[in-house]
């Protein structure tokens, strides 16, 4: 049985590809940690202010909650399809 090796060209593009993504994941973690660092804070200051009607912004914990969520997972979304579109653009 005859075994087909992979062309170099093929590898170097696989590893190229895999370096590529792992800087945009490292890039997306850091910004989500950010949003998600950055969430905690406005919604501890809103927990702070609840005894406080007039101070309410009107926004819910549970819509604070789902902004911060939002904000994490934004950066992962958009790198990914970054990514893709790069990777369609060198077919």
């Amino acid at each position: 049985m005859q075994t087909q090796q992979p062309s170099q060209g093929r590898i170097r593009r696989a590893v190229n590809d895999l370096v590529l993504a792992e800087m945009f994941l490292v890039q997306a973690t850091i910004e989500s940690a950010t949003a998600i660092g950055d969430g905690f804070n406005a919604l501890g200051e809103r927990m702070a202010l609840l005894d406080d009607p007039a101070a309410s912004s009107g926004e819910s914990i549970t819509d604070a909650l789902a902004h911060i969520a939002d904000g994490a997972i934004e950066p992962y979304t958009t790198r990914f399809r970054f990514f893709q579109q790069m990777r369609s653009q060198d077919d």
